[in-house]
């Protein structure tokens, strides 16, 4: 067991990390229980990571982690099993489970290493990774707006003020809500408008204190004005029938 490890670190060194994870798969296969089990594991989990195999890589080091959770690397390991898991991150239009996931874990991690030195590092990727999901959020709003599914757009542009107050893209979604709700307002049966205006008008109160030096407050406020005249035109429409109906 002794040459085969030594074989695999050699390997490792040369850095023919596809060759190193092999020997080191064997050895954590044949020698568990020997002193070169727990190394073994690690260099496989490290092996891999260097190998940018980063699916394999966090399946191993989670391994590493189930089998020897006191270990003086697990700081090291649980933040490498969140690196991976943001390396197998895809593109915001697909789909975003590896994302979530590497959010989690880096979450967790500084929650866990408070004092560690890479919990600056891990909160910067936090925020690379909400970015990524706020802009995932935003472009359904965009695209439920293009194709004239209006709830389900102001429900996704929601989603980027509710969950990303933070990101860039919070503001315009916020503006985009309101403006959808206008739209959707003109688009609906009567009974329908003065809710959907009224819910134009409580992002407007949203947006002015979430957003109170906007530049695009005046926009806002555009739809606004139009969203309360409409209000008031529905009101009068409604008392005009009213009075008529019941002249007394």
């Amino acid at each position: 067991m002794n040459t085969a490890y030594e074989k695999a670190t050699r390997l490792f060194e040369k850095e023919k990390y596809n060759t190193a994870a092999e020997a080191f798969e064997t050895i954590t296969r044949l020698g568990r229980g020997t002193d070169y089990a727990k190394d073994s594991q690690y260099y496989l989990a490290e092996s891999y990571y260097r190998d940018r195999s980063f699916l394999l890589a966090a399946s191993e080091y989670e391994r590493y982690v189930s089998f020897y959770p006191l270990d003086e690397r697990r700081e090291e390991v649980d933040f490498k099993i969140a690196v991976s898991y943001m390396s197998l991150s895809p593109r915001y239009k697909l789909d975003q489970s590896e994302t979530l996931r590497a959010l989690e874990a880096f979450q967790l991690f500084n929650n866990r290493y408070p004092d560690s030195e890479r919990v600056l590092e891990s909160a910067k990727y936090i925020d690379q990774l909400r970015s990524k999901l706020a802009r995932k959020y935003y472009m359904a709003g965009d695209f439920y707006l293009r194709t004239d599914l209006f709830e389900a757009a102001t429900i996704y542009f929601g989603l980027v003020i509710d969950q990303f107050p933070e990101s860039d893209l919070a503001e315009i979604s916020l503006i985009r809500q309101i403006e959808t709700y206008v739209t959707y307002a003109e688009r609906s049966i009567t009974e329908k408008q003065q809710e959907r205006y009224q819910k134009a008008l409580d992002g407007y109160q949203k947006f002015i204190q979430l957003f109170p030096r906007s530049n695009s407050r005046s926009d806002v406020e555009n739809l606004r004005d139009k969203a309360e005249s409409a209000i008031g035109k529905l009101q009068a429409a409604t008392t005009s029938t009213g009075t008529t109906s019941n002249p007394n």
